[in-house]
């Protein structure tokens, strides 16, 4: 549902949930929200993906998410852009949207205010986002703290600034309000082509008074620096205006689906503590490697061979996974304590206390001198839970790594 100057009734979704040095976020997004604005189906591929990590098939996880973020990636998004009357906020939406003011769709221009009330934009390059030009400031207003109200602020995912010729106290307090709500924010400077012939100055450099200006201000009134780009609202292709657009692409797929697949996040950890609890239980009661066909419940390589199949984290899947995502599998390797043997081992102070020279040869003794036999399983038990726990969180970071994969994948 997106907002209208008729109707103001929508229920703004959830802010950019990915990490941001310059804006706190509101973390109160759940599955229910995104169920209102994606359908049904979401919950039924939510189930899948748990069910698929239940028993170890991550390639089948995989696919799941890849459901779930193209589902996610169907959620309309509204864009406020605002700031002084005068700054180009029109022909701005114009650049952005690559088309020319002459065109039928395009946003009115002029010397003179055109944008008296909120008025929606769409394009293809931005699916399923309404960009809302919003009147200037001063056009409906006496206060910053009015005229966010009349603009329901609270309505957009995610704001632009726009600014040329000063960057004035009416722009700080519109990022101050923004940065208030936790959402995330751009400036933008256009007019830049005209910055550019009418100054002494270097082209480097008055690029740097422009960046330096912005910042100081902000600064001075304790907000944030939020990403700043230069643009020349004359040449859409040039300047800042592809990182701008870059930029955007990405906070959007962010703000769609960071939030639920954190909220998955967290249930695919309960799954993966959930198995170990079971696995605890049996190797407690001595039924673990009868289970899981092992040969030999001391050697250690053959059990971690077997926990490493069980939570889908041996070589082959992880080979699927990465060619799935189309990523290098030594990405999803990199950090695993749980490679080898010796990289488990060499990585985990704990395991190699358990299993070092001296440890294996007292094990030997005990195993020869009779009503000792606790001794050894209490020891076995030891080994093979601290190996299951390690896989464990081995399992738990590339899950996170495969959810955060999903959000940059060329297929979102």
């Amino acid at each position: 549902m997106k907002p209208s100057h008729n109707s103001w009734e929508a229920e703004p979704l959830l802010p950019n949930m990915a990490e941001t040095p310059y804006t706190p976020l509101n973390s109160s997004f759940g599955f229910a929200a995104s169920y209102q604005t994606t359908g049904c189906d979401l919950p039924k591929v939510s189930r899948t993906v748990e069910k698929a990590l239940n028993e170890g098939k991550l390639l089948d996880m995989v696919y799941g998410i890849k459901e779930m973020v193209a589902i996610l990636s169907q959620t309309p998004l509204n864009i406020a852009l605002t700031g002084d009357s005068g700054n180009g906020l029109s022909s701005f939406i114009n650049a952005l949207r690559i088309i020319g003011h002459e065109e039928d769709d395009s946003a009115p221009t002029g010397v003179v205010r055109t944008t008296q009330t909120p008025a929606e934009y769409s394009s293809p390059h931005f699916p399923n986002v309404v960009l809302w030009d919003l009147p200037g400031l001063g056009a409906t207003a006496q206060t910053i703290e009015s005229y966010s109200e009349e603009m329901k602020f609270k309505l957009y995912n995610l704001f632009i600034i726009i600014a040329s010729e000063q960057f004035s106290s009416n722009h700080v307090n519109l990022a101050k309000i923004i940065q208030r709500m936790g959402k995330r924010f751009y400036i933008v400077w256009t007019k830049l082509d005209r910055d550019l012939s009418q100054c002494v100055l270097s082209e480097i450099r008055l690029l740097q008074s422009i960046q330096e200006n912005i910042q100081q201000s902000l600064q001075k009134e304790r907000v944030n620096i939020p990403p700043i780009f230069l643009v020349s609202n004359l040449d859409p292709l040039l300047h800042d205006f592809p990182k701008l657009r870059d930029m955007l692409h990405k906070d959007l797929s962010n703000i769609r689906c960071c939030g639920p697949l954190n909220a998955l996040s967290g249930i695919c950890e309960k799954i993966i503590d959930d198995k170990v609890a079971c696995l605890k239980e049996r190797i407690d009661n001595g039924c673990w490697g009868n289970s899981f066909c092992v040969g030999d419940n001391d050697d250690m390589g053959e059990c971690l061979k077997v926990f490493r199949l069980e939570f889908g984290v041996d070589d082959e899947s992880l080979q699927q996974v990465a060619q799935s995502m189309g990523r290098v599998v030594q990405e999803y390797k990199v950090d695993m304590k749980s490679q080898t043997l010796h990289t488990l081992r060499r990585r985990d102070w704990k395991l190699r206390l358990m299993t070092c020279v001296f440890m294996n040869a007292l094990f030997q003794i005990l195993k020869c001198l009779p009503g000792l036999r606790c001794c050894i399983l209490c020891s076995r038990r030891m080994k093979l839970k601290r190996m299951l726990l390690l896989v464990s969180q081995d399992t738990k970071t590339i899950v996170k790594k495969i959810l955060k994969d999903s959000i940059s994948s060329p297929q979102i």
